[in-house]
């Protein structure tokens, strides 16, 4: 278990998107091809809203994690301040998806990042933009302090 200072943010494996002990988590897993941050994903029917459409929340949900599992795994935990989903096509259940984010911007504690979701084709289905606040000058501004008792 991952905890953050200020017991805020805990990492407890329980995540939607993909945490490993959640039963009814999606799973993704995530990996570097070059400059992306790479996932494969094929919803199913429970992921639709309408008939064999996916559900546009889980599009934005794998765009989200994407943009912010890239820093909160490989440089430091973030929280998302702003996300910004555009649907250009429907995802269809069954179908498999390419999900991929890439950072755009880095000035910390702000970072930006871009996401994209395509099909099996290469089509482009959703993109998004998301600005990310690392979480610990989050709690620095707050001025919280670890179990120690030390500020953050």
């Amino acid at each position: 278990m991952r905890t953050i200072p200020g017991e805020l943010w805990t990492d407890d494996n329980w995540c939607m998107a993909c945490g490993e002990d959640n039963p009814r988590s999606l799973r993704l897993k995530f990996h570097f091809e070059g400059e992306d941050y790479v996932c494969h994903f094929t919803p199913q029917r429970y992921h639709q809203g309408w008939k064999g459409v996916v559900h546009g929340g889980i599009l934005a949900t794998l765009l989200d994690e994407a943009m912010n599992d890239m820093l909160s795994r490989n440089e430091r935990p973030v929280a998302t301040a702003e996300l910004r989903v555009r649907y250009h096509r429907p995802a269809y259940t069954g179908v498999p998806l390419r999900v991929s984010a890439r950072l755009t911007r880095s000035r910390p504690p702000l970072y930006e990042a871009e996401g994209e979701i395509t099909g099996p084709n290469g089509e482009v289905l959703a993109t998004a933009t998301s600005k990310l606040m690392r979480i610990d000058a989050e709690l620095e501004e707050r001025g919280a302090t670890d179990t120690s008792g030390e500020r953050c």
